[in-house]
């Protein structure tokens, strides 16, 4: 799609300095925060929010606020959407300057995960008492037993298994399953519960939702059960999901409608206070997925959704 001239010019011109390239380089790692930049780049979160309010306002990032944050991150939408792409694999990652943003981002990515996991250590064993607090637990997996019931369901992947409450409810339903966790105190609670009790068609495994080790077109059905709003980078885990399905291949994501429980945020390592109908739709239609069954649910304080969604 061309541009007009104007919305060109506008591009060029909030693309065209420095601090600006530096703060588009980094948002290839995902969504960011202005505190998190400020920490990043050693500049004060007035300068960054005005840099930030001029790269928006030309459309090559985009603003969401939940509660009292607010993140940033590449526009994915509009016209300028191609002209971003083309920005961004212009710009020379190798720079010394660069490279020394990207370390520091990995930094305040290490104390943000060192923070999570602490959280997941100090909670592993009570963590399905934990996350059925806000949402009707024994309704949602009735539910999802409901729709997969006709499925031949080979291969299973849980993304952020806990415990290994989806492995043990899908175990009578599929032929293999693996869940991953990067918390180890996690797979130790989830290795236990598949032992307790005697299933041995699951695997769990350390691993990571934005480098999952399994191969291409691998996988029938792909689960996130309440996992997605610990993600720094939710539409990466999408499309890490969407290269392992086999055509026709479902994921199911499980999460929450958008809310404004900042509780859950301070603590109990909340990344995202849920999302949208329309975030989700889009990340799919960016990751070649078509969503084909959607629910609410009800719950006490917090709804929930279920997206469903079959790789094309």
């Amino acid at each position: 799609m061309k541009l007009a001239l104007n919305s060109l010019l506008n591009v060029l011109k909030a693309a065209g300095e420095e601090t600006r390239i530096r703060i588009l380089a980094l948002f290839k790692g995902g969504e960011l925060t202005v505190t998190e930049l400020a920490t990043i780049m050693r500049q004060s979160q007035p300068r960054i929010s005005r840099h930030l309010r001029l790269l928006c306002e030309a459309g090559l990032l985009e603003r969401h606020r939940e509660g009292t944050w607010i993140f940033y991150r590449l526009a994915d939408l509009g016209e300028q959407a191609d002209l971003v792409n083309s920005i961004m694999n212009y710009i020379p990652y190798q720079d010394q300057i660069l490279q020394h943003d990207q370390k520091r981002l990995e930094e305040v990515k290490k104390t943000r995960d060192l923070k999570a996991a602490s959280y997941f250590q100090e909670n592993a064993a009570n963590w399905d008492k934990i996350r059925s607090l806000y949402v009707p637990e024994r309704q949602v997996e009735d539910y999802l037993l409901e729709i997969t019931n006709n499925l031949e369901i080979e291969t299973l992947l849980d993304v952020g298994t806990g415990t290994g409450r989806m492995l043990k409810l899908f175990s009578p339903h599929t032929k293999q399953g693996i869940g991953i966790d990067l918390s180890h105190e996690m797979l130790g609670v989830a290795r236990s519960h598949l032992e307790n009790n005697a299933i041995t068609n699951m695997q769990i495994r350390h691993g990571d939702m934005y480098d999952l080790a399994l191969m291409d077109g691998s996988m029938d059905l792909v689960l996130f059960h309440q996992v997605l709003h610990f993600a720094d980078d939710p539409l990466a885990a999408i499309r890490e999901t969407a290269r392992i399905l086999r055509p026709d291949g479902i994921v199911i994501v499980i999460d929450f409608l958008p809310h404004k429980n900042e509780k859950l945020r301070e603590e109990h390592a909340h990344r995202r206070l849920g999302f949208s109908e329309e975030e989700i739709n889009e990340w799919c239609r960016i990751t070649d997925l078509k969503i084909t069954t959607t629910k609410v649910m009800r719950g006490k304080e917090l709804d929930l959704f279920i997206w469903v969604a079959t790789k094309k």
